[in-house]
């Protein structure tokens, strides 16, 4: 099985996916990190060098490889990938993976996030709380409509990593 964590960024997909496969013993891979290592360039050099067009094909076809080469894998994805050209068909056809949504608060995410600002682009520019609070807002209105066609979501909203692993389990077996 595959089990694909999707939600926005500082949900928590590669963090608890991370934990959750060391726990299933099943190897994990974060799709960012897997499209770096193929094209040998992070992911805003891509943006920047090739554009977002070129990154998000790429991306497509990164997730299509990984949905048919690997097994016993827990798979993170950027949070725009569930967005984009028809990533979430590809995963609804994948018999073999099990799609989950890690939903989190707007005050959840604004409190993981404000001191990370520097290591996120799409957010560096942003001056305040307030400000980061409406960027996150709407974007999670765009996005909501895609990460709810995940076969489960599971809230992480005042809940420990122990807590969500052991929901996530429960969700899978």
């Amino acid at each position: 099985m595959i089990v694909v964590l999707i939600g926005y960024m500082a949900s928590g997909k590669s963090t608890l996916g991370r934990i959750l496969a060391n726990k299933l013993n099943y190897d994990f891979i974060d799709l960012d990190d897997y499209i770096e290592e193929k094209e040998q360039l992070l992911v805003s050099d891509i943006f920047k060098s090739k554009g977002e067009l070129y990154f998000r094909k790429t991306e497509t076809l990164y997730l299509k490889e990984l949905l048919d080469s690997k097994t016993n894998l827990v798979l993170s994805l950027g949070g725009g990938t569930p967005c984009y050209g028809n990533n979430m068909d590809i995963l609804k056809q994948a018999t073999h993976a099990k799609s989950i949504y890690l939903k989190a608060s707007i005050p959840t995410l604004v409190a993981r996030l404000k001191d990370e600002k520097s290591k996120r682009p799409l957010i560096s520019h942003i001056e305040t709380e307030e400000l980061l609070a409406e960027f996150i807002g709407k974007h999670l209105f765009e996005r909501s409509p895609f990460y709810s066609l995940s076969e489960v979501t599971i809230t992480s909203d005042n809940k420990t990593e122990e807590d969500i692993i052991e929901e996530l389990v429960l969700q899978l077996f």
